[in-house]
């Protein structure tokens, strides 16, 4: 099965839908000229264990969600783009001739992806996108191969059609944010040219590192580490229900001693889960330092974590604001869009798609 494939697209508006291990996260963009219009948005919390570690295990149970975001952000497209964990695709670089057709091209990656992938191809979902020209070679181009196996697309497409929607990509959440990086290259140096940026999405579960060089990525890596651990110590310290906690989490409302005796210790072990990520990085790579370091994902919020991170790491960080430059429709609430930006940067990519 060949579609939906993990970098085709056309113009017609399609969601991005962002499928974490907390909550579907919907988002529909329009464009004028350059300049792009949030047309809704929404975020529907996911019951417990319905997604472990970015692994779909209950569909039933995220395409009633993705139901229900639909209806209450007010969608009107019902075409959608997903993403797959990185960690479960396998990517590779390879050198063609520059001479061959687009079919031509399918055709030597399939006789050749047997060389690059540890699976049956009858096993996995595969596609691919021409980069450009090989730097040090003009009769070649570099060609990005990109494979998951077919269950990891399939849970996904099974989802969103539980959901009520139509399947048109599924892309690579790695992918998605370098997509996305491009609404929020203006917060760092140079755009990101020639510079190599830090992008950490801090999720419920999962902490996910992405780096850039020359606005391209060039490393991911998950941890487990996540905004849940706040959440289950509210709920402990202060005897309430996981949803009670998370809701106090939240909206506030929780006893004096909540800042310094949790919410500054669950920033501190933020902080320090962003520079062993940095450390993880530099020891697998040539690199030993980072330009700038963006913060995503919902831990992103917390008031001041941009602070302590720069403070133990001493690199400049800033919080991820995709829509600071955009338009929004009338029923989007501005402040609540500015609150949940920063954990919409996947659904984001995911919705500029529609306009490749």
């Amino acid at each position: 099965m060949r579609l939906p494939q993990l970098f085709k697209s056309n113009k017609t508006p399609t969601l991005g839908l962002d499928i974490s291990s907390s909550a579907v996260k919907l988002l529909e963009l329009s464009q004028s000229g350059v300049n792009y219009r949030v047309e809704c948005y929404g975020v529907e919390p996911l019951p417990p264990n319905a997604v472990v570690e970015k692994t779909i295990t209950d569909v039933d149970a995220v395409g009633e969600c993705i139901r229900r975001v639909v209806k209450r952000a007010g969608a009107r497209s019902k075409f959608a783009a997903a993403a797959v964990p990185s960690s479960a695709v396998i990517t590779k670089v390879i050198a063609l001739p520059a001479n061959l057709s687009n079919d031509d091209i399918g055709e030597q990656i399939e006789a050749e992806a047997g060389q690059h992938i540890p699976y049956a191809l009858e096993e996995v979902n595969l596609d691919y996108e021409v980069l450009g020209p090989t730097e040090d070679n003009p009769d070649t181009v570099d060609v990005l191969i990109a494979a998951s196996r077919s269950e990891n697309v399939d849970v996904r497409v099974a989802a969103i059609q539980a959901g009520g929607l139509t399947p048109r990509i599924i892309d690579v959440e790695s992918y998605s944010l370098e997509n996305a990086y491009s609404l929020v290259a203006h917060q760092t140096p140079d755009e990101g040219v020639n510079r190599t940026i830090a992008i950490v999405d801090v999720g419920a579960t999962m902490t996910t590192l992405n780096i850039l060089h020359n606005r391209k990525i060039i490393y991911t890596r998950d941890q487990v580490f996540g905004g849940k651990q706040l959440t289950e110590e509210i709920q402990r310290r202060y005897g309430l229900s996981f949803e009670e906690a998370g809701m106090a989490k939240r909206q506030g409302g929780l006893p004096d001693n909540y800042v310094p005796e949790v919410l500054d210790p669950f920033k501190e072990a933020m902080a320090q889960q962003v520079s062993r990520s940095l450390q993880l990085f530099f020891s697998s790579s040539d690199y030993n330092s980072v330009d700038h370091i963006i913060l995503a994902g919902g831990s992103a919020s917390i008031p001041g974590v941009d602070e302590m991170i720069y403070e133990k790491v001493g690199t400049a960080t800033s919080i991820a604001n995709p829509f600071a430059n955009m338009s929004m429709a009338s029923r989007v609430k501005a402040q609540a869009l500015a609150n949940d930006a920063p954990a919409l940067m996947i659904a984001c990519g995911l919705a500029l798609r529609s306009f490749d």
